[in-house]
């Protein structure tokens, strides 16, 4: 009979597996968000070109990044693919940013309930690209239910892993994570399926055949 897991227990299994820390690939925070919009579509090797490009002619100074004409950008992040798009949402977004002096915190306290709302009305941000502006960018505890995420919670048999927001609004509403534990959790479930979870199905990992997740509110707490 398998054992029944809760989220904190999957995280401490996870965290046996594999190593992840709390902050995204990125020196800045701007740097941070860039490479959450430019990594849509495409392998984290294009974005991190585009990256070194972007570095390279901004320094990654946001005054300089919303300033720069379309020509320009579309150059600077060509190995990201979807150049038009990804152009025309980097300096719309950097534009917003700029309405509040990029002063991220004054964002916050604009959009206190309602800022992943807010970034959704963006053309080309998604649920993904939101919640992980939310996670690393604005430090709001959330979870992002992205494919390896599903992947994982299907393979252990949660009848909420059906789809994005079903997954997400179930663990967050019975997870008790400080933000840098859902900053690692994410990073943590990456990592493991980048190695675990890639193609189509998941066949049987030893690690999990043990177990049966079943999301229920952890005993623990936390804040």
């Amino acid at each position: 009979m398998k054992k029944e897991l809760e989220l904190k227990q999957l995280y401490e299994l996870l965290d046996k597996y594999v190593e992840a820390g709390t902050k995204w690939p990125a020196d800045t925070v701007f740097e941070m968000m860039l490479g959450a919009i430019l990594v849509q579509n495409t392998t984290w090797h294009n974005t991190t070109l585009s990256l070194t490009r972007l570095g390279e002619v901004t320094g990654f100074d946001p005054e300089v990044i919303a300033d720069l004409s379309t020509e320009e950008l579309k150059t600077l992040i060509y190995s990201s693919g979807f150049h038009k798009r990804k152009t025309q949402l980097i300096l719309e977004y950097f534009s917003w940013l700029k309405k509040y002096a990029f002063d991220l915190e004054k964002i916050k306290r604009k959009y206190p309930d309602n800022l992943r709302e807010r970034l959704l009305e963006f053309k080309g941000i998604g649920n993904e690209t939101a919640d992980v502006l939310l996670l690393y960018a604005f430090e709001e505890p959330v979870f992002v239910a992205d494919t390896y995420a599903l992947k994982l919670f299907r393979h252990l048999g949660s009848e909420h892993s059906t789809d994005y927001l079903t997954l997400k609004n179930y663990v967050e509403s019975t997870g008790t994570f400080t933000l840098k534990e859902w900053q690692k959790f994410h990073g943590l479930i990456d990592e493991y399926g980048k190695v675990h979870l890639r193609g189509k199905q998941v066949v049987g990992h030893p690690h999990w055949e043990a177990y049966r997740l079943v999301i229920k509110p952890d005993s623990s707490s936390g804040s």
